[in-house]
């Protein structure tokens, strides 16, 4: 049995404004999607990496990949079509545990995988999180707020998120047999009756999304001491 990383980096990144994946972009000289599966690649209770990419960025990945022992699929339209595909290629005696994270997090810790991972092994569902900081409205189709909900118990929710390979491969099946196609993973879980736990983790474990997000993540690694 295994823990197998999943990373997810077959979006548009039409935020980005840019025809080249955002992954390939550069962060202090280290291509976005080498800095994350770089993290997985150097984590001990991580055993096997697939990298879901598009078609087109196959050869542009491999190169800037060809350091690592992984495996490639490609994705699907969307998040759960993405997953869905990387699943395929895993039979279910080979995985304990699918660690799912996306391929834009370059910044995430040891120690938010170590942790996240053994939460899941322990409880069968985690993911990692991080306390809202700012206030939350709720707002209708007019932009009018309707609700504020409580901060305190509000959770940003990010990535990895782990589970038990077999049960979510049932919730998958599930959400697919009802239609539904979830962006989030632990809501997946959710839809299946599966409890999932949050491990809090760093505000420092941006996703790039935006091009101001790339300067950001050059500061955090800066302030963390970790530029090449």
């Amino acid at each position: 049995m295994s823990n197998i990383a999943v990373i997810l980096g077959a979006g548009n990144g039409t935020r980005m404004k840019s025809e080249k994946s955002k992954l390939l972009m550069e962060i202090d000289g280290r291509t976005v999607i080498e800095r994350t599966v770089a993290a997985f690649s150097e984590n001990e209770f991580v055993d096997e990496i697939i990298v879901v990419c598009r078609e087109k960025d196959l050869d542009d990945f491999e190169k800037v990949l060809s350091d690592y022992e992984l495996s490639y699929c490609f994705g699907g339209d969307t998040r759960q079509q993405s997953v869905r595909n990387a699943v395929e290629t895993i039979e279910n005696s080979e995985c304990d545990l699918i660690i799912i994270h996306d391929g834009a997090r370059p910044l995430i810790t040891q120690k938010e995988i170590t942790d996240t991972i053994a939460a899941a092994h322990d409880k069968g569902a985690a993911a990692v999180g991080v306390a809202v900081k700012d206030t939350i409205k709720v707002v209708d189709s007019n932009m009018k707020i309707v609700d504020t909900p409580d901060r305190s118990s509000l959770i940003s929710i990010r990535t990895p998120q782990v589970f038990d390979f077999s049960v979510y491969k049932k919730a998958l099946d599930y959400a697919v047999k009802q239609g539904a196609d979830y962006t989030d993973d632990c809501r997946l879980m959710e839809n299946y009756g599966k409890e999932v736990y949050v491990v809090l983790g760093e505000y420092s474990n941006i996703k790039i999304t935006t091009p101001e997000d790339l300067p950001a993540a050059q500061g955090i690694l800066r302030f963390r001491g970790e530029e090449s």
